[in-house]
Order: C-alpha cells, then sequence, then structure tokens
C-alpha cells in the first residue's frame, strides 16, 4: 500500500498506516543495532548503541501497546526511507577502513535513523490528538522523548572527541 493509496481515505486510516511504517522502521533497527554495535570501536558509542537498542525493543512494544488501544492488529508496512537509511549506512561502514573515521560514520548514520523516527513521532502524537486519542498520544510521547535524547547523546560523543579522532 503506498502512502497515497485508496486504502487511506481518512486521517485515521493515515494514522494507522503511519504506525504501521514506524512499526516497520522499529523492527529494521532492532535488526541493524547489533551490527552497528559490533562495527563501533569507541567503548562510549558501543554502551550507547547497545543501550539504545534496549530502548528500541520498548519503542516495539510501545508501538504494541497503541495498536491495541486502537484496536487495530500490530503489523508493519514497508517502509523505503528507513530501508534506504540503513542500506546506506551499511555501504558507507563497508568502505570505511579507519576505525574512528567509522565511528564518526555509525553517529551519522545513527543520527539520520533517530531524525527520521523523530519525524514519524511527531506526526503521529500531533495526529493520535487531532484524533482525540490522547491516550495513544502520551504513550508516543514517551518515545518521542528518548529518541531525541539518544540523538542528543550521539551529539555529545561526537563533539567530545569522536569527530576530532576521526579528522
Amino acid at each position: 500500500m503506498g502512502l497515497f493509496s485508496k486504502d487511506i481515505k481518512t486521517m485515521d486510516d493515515l494514522f494507522v498506516h503511519t504506525l504501521k511504517d514506524i512499526y516497520y522502521a522499529e523492527n529494521q533497527i532492532l535488526k541493524a543495532l547489533p551490527q552497528m554495535i559490533e562495527k563501533a570501536s569507541d567503548s562510549g558509542l558501543k554502551q550507547g548503541l547497545q543501550a539504545h537498542l534496549g530502548e528500541t525493543k520498548n519503542h516495539v512494544s510501545r508501538l504494541e501497546q497503541v495498536f491495541k488501544m486502537h484496536g487495530v492488529k500490530a503489523e508493519g508496512v514497508d517502509c523505503p526511507a528507513i530501508d534506504g537509511i540503513i542500506e546506506e549506512a551499511n555501504e558507507i561502514a563497508g568502505e570505511v577502513e579507519d576505525k574512528k573515521v567509522l565511528d564518526a560514520a555509525i553517529i551519522a548514520a545513527s543520527q539520520a535513523v533517530e531524525h527520521y523516527e523523530m519525524t514519524r513521532y511527531g506526526t503521529l502524537i500531533a495526529w493520535a490528538r487531532q484524533l482525540g486519542r490522547n491516550d495513544c498520544a502520551s504513550v508516543l510521547e514517551q518515545t518521542l522523548k528518548e529518541e531525541k535524547a539518544a540523538d542528543m547523546k550521539l551529539t555529545g560523543l561526537a563533539e567530545r572527541g569522536i569527530n576530532a579522532k576521526a579528522a
């Protein structure tokens, strides 16, 4: 089902479609994070990615909770955006031999993922409120806060040394 397919007729349909999109994305991220953790050489970066892996498992659980609250089966739809971000990250990681440069590349790729997630969660929160689903919005807000915090941690790691070491 494409974003503007005939299956999306209402704001509720759009909300559910986007929930399915981010559900798919979070599950793809769960698959990709262990590879990024393995490739990272900076201990702080490894620890941060491991912590975010645990958070991502919680994000999937929260999405399943929102699906249930909304009376819809939890399932994903293909998300070419996250697939592209992850594919690009893997391509770049495969081309970088210097471990310090690779750490900087991992941060950049991770932030691309975080920013995608933040746009989706922000949109879903706004739509949930518009649909009178403040209960769903509250659950989604917890995840948005964690995504923003992860982005800030990545920025901190980059600015406190990883980018300088890579240069």
